[in-house]
């Protein structure tokens, strides 16, 4: 009588698991890309923000709180 051992996979098991493991690869690189723009989005419209507020303020009031209207680009920057 003859025996298979069914524990080791075959060369076909091996491709296939190449393949998931490529794609859930490509799929993790693609989520981290998703990420990275959608935090790239949230700071630049936390920018846009700022400078828009600041815009707003008279000559005066960005004096009061030290800034000059040179300064707005930069400060939304951070």
């Amino acid at each position: 009588m003859a025996t298979f051992n069914t524990n080791t996979p075959s060369h076909a098991d091996y491709r296939i698991g190449t393949f998931f493991n490529s794609a859930l690869g490509l799929y993790g690189t693609l989520n981290e890309t998703r990420v990275a723009r959608k935090s790239m989005f949230a700071r630049w419209k936390d920018a846009r923000a700022t400078r828009k507020i600041l815009s707003a303020l008279s000559d005066r009031e960005l004096d009061d709180i030290g800034l000059a209207r040179s300064d707005i680009d930069s400060v939304s920057r951070r």
